[in-house]
């Protein structure tokens, strides 16, 4: 009785207790969330030291590679294919680690030998493309990437197979197939254009700027028709007769044991037409045959060939390009198109050997052009033309029958060719000058059709203010000249053209917009004046000689000044 009264009587002690009951349990869980975060600890620590061991390993691997790298490279190869890192493994449950992937390999040529080498882990293998260099280690591994290799044989593409395979050909017969390089891979190729490429390795590896002969060779399907050429009937006449024919009608002219030309030479004054006529040709047979073959597309070539340009002071380069030009003609012409290789001022190279300080240089290049000459008799669409204003100057073996054998003179027009070729350039769609039309009851045909009249006749008078100039022989005898004995296409042209450029002033001048006869006569006065200083011995030698006078030119005498502006 006496004890449970002094327990009851005792509250503060209970209090105590029950703090010291709740401090304790404190503790305990205290201690549990200490030994928690002990274990976990211990597992991060576990971790990082795992991470630190591996990268250990990778940065001995990569002072591995880096020592690898430090080596002096020893050879050169070319890159075949790339071939991608392999995976050698699969992902699995247990760990969260990657499968490993096998290092990147090259397929390469080195030494005419194809190997397979790997591919260093600091080169991107994705960087590496068919066609590339790469240096090679000690260890015959891939460690740095030279870039694309740029030099190879020379090859012409004969076919596109697919985006990755190309036919080319190297000569007449001599075909393979080649992969694009990479650098290729986007390049947009077509057929006869010029690669490098590695026979051994069977890559066209890149595309060849076009060589000098190339450079001077314009190919191209002429837009020029003959419709387009004037004064120039009775040539173009002769001409289509000589090319058209045999080009159109082979079968005939076997039958009858005929031979196609092969080559025309165009002859006379500059100025007149000769290169209008060999573009026109190349027209005019593309044409024809496009309607003979019903109406299928038919591309004709016209290469033309500027003479002196193609001269080389090295040896033997004028005869390569020369080669080269008729290579091209004969890829062309194997596909069934016409070609026609147009030589412009054709005597600066096929000078007649022996005559002149360049004599070495024509016993090599004339012999030349006659051997591709006679090498396209076999083709029946290939046709050479000539033109030159020195006819007596190109070597007679050119001119032989059976090589450039039909001889066309190009002269300088008359009074009517003149009016032709003025109508050319004088039209009804350019401004004229309303007084003329109104004085034509409005017809503009009939106002262009008067002012060329009356330009032809100003041209072609003879007359003291007219006089040209006049030719001294050497028998004493003057022989004068006047506007119309040294007219030409080009200076007709030029007539017309000066002559819109007075309209162009005087309209900005007076506000009088058009073209007049003024403007025409006044022109020509003032090209023949200037044209008449620039003439040259030459010039009136081959008028002289046009005229018939053999007697030789002692000398020329221009008047001291102009003769005027002419009639209005």
């Amino acid at each position: 009785m006496l004890r449970g009264m002094s327990t009851a009587e005792n509250p503060p002690a209970d209090r105590e207790r029950e703090r010291l009951r709740r401090e304790a349990a404190g503790l305990r869980q205290q201690r549990l969330s200490l030994d928690r975060a002990l274990r976990e600890a211990m597992a991060r620590n576990e971790r990082l030291t795992g991470t630190l061991r591996t990268a250990q390993e990778d940065i001995r691997r990569l002072r591995q590679a880096l020592a690898q790298e430090l080596e002096a490279p020893m050879n050169e190869a070319l890159v075949l294919r790339v071939n991608p890192p392999v995976r050698a493994g699969a992902l699995t449950q247990e760990a969260e680690t990657p499968a490993i992937l096998t290092q990147a390999s090259l397929d390469v040529l080195l030494g005419g030998r194809r190997m397979r080498v790997p591919v260093s882990l600091l080169l991107d293998p994705e960087q590496l493309r068919p066609g590339m260099v790469v240096l090679l280690t000690e260890s015959a591994g891939a460690c740095a990437n030279l870039g694309y290799r740029l030099s190879g044989e020379i090859a012409t593409v004969r076919e596109i197979l697919d985006e990755d395979r190309l036919v080319v050909g190297t000569g007449q017969s001599t075909q393979a197939v080649a992969r694009r390089s990479g650098l290729l891979a986007e390049v947009p190729l077509g057929i006869g254009d010029a690669v490098a490429w590695d026979p051994a390795a069977g890559l066209a590896l890149c595309t060849v700027p076009k060589t000098e002969a190339e450079e001077l060779v314009l190919e191209e399907t002429p837009e020029t028709t003959f419709a387009d050429i004037g004064g120039l009937s009775a040539q173009i006449e002769q001409i289509r007769d000589a090319v058209e024919l045999p080009f159109l009608h082979p079968e005939l002219y076997r039958e009858h044991h005929l031979k196609a030309p092969k080559g025309i030479l165009l002859y006379g004054p500059p100025g007149n037409g000769k290169t209008l006529i060999a573009k026109a040709v190349a027209r005019s047979l593309a044409q024809r045959m496009e309607a003979a073959a019903g109406g299928a597309d038919v591309r004709g070539y016209f290469l033309n060939v500027k003479g002196p340009e193609l001269l080389d002071k090295f040896v033997g380069e004028t005869e390569r390009q020369i080669r080269a030009i008729f290579s091209r003609a004969r890829d062309k012409a194997d596909a069934g198109s016409p070609v026609v290789i147009f030589f412009d001022e054709m005597e600066s190279m096929f000078r007649t050997r022996g005559a002149g300080r360049s004599s070495d240089v024509e016993t090599t290049i004339v012999p030349q052009l006659l051997a591709e000459i006679d090498g396209v008799e076999a083709l029946d669409n290939v046709i050479v033309i000539g033109a030159t204003n020195r006819e007596d100057m190109i070597d007679p073996a050119v001119l032989r029958p059976g090589r450039l054998d039909v001889k066309v003179r190009v002269d300088r027009p008359d009074r009517e060719g003149s009016a032709q070729i003025l109508g050319l350039y004088v039209t009804t769609e350019l401004p004229l000058d309303a007084q003329e039309v109104r004085a034509h009851g409005g017809d503009r045909a009939a106002a262009v059709a008067a002012m060329i009249e009356t330009t032809a006749e100003e041209i072609f008078a003879r007359d003291e203010r007219h006089r040209y100039l006049d030719a001294i022989l050497a028998d004493g005898r003057r022989i004068p000249a006047h506007w119309g004995d040294f007219v030409s296409g080009a200076l007709l042209r030029n007539v017309v053209d000066r002559a819109k450029k007075h309209a162009i002033k005087e309209y900005l001048e007076t506000g009088e917009k058009g073209l007049a006869t003024r403007h025409l006569v006044r022109s020509a006065a003032e090209e023949f004046a200037q044209q008449r200083d620039a003439a040259s011995r030459a010039d009136v030698e081959d008028w002289l000689k046009s005229l018939g006078h053999s007697v030789a030119l002692q000398g020329l005498e221009r008047p001291a000044a102009a003769s005027g502006e002419g009639r209005s």
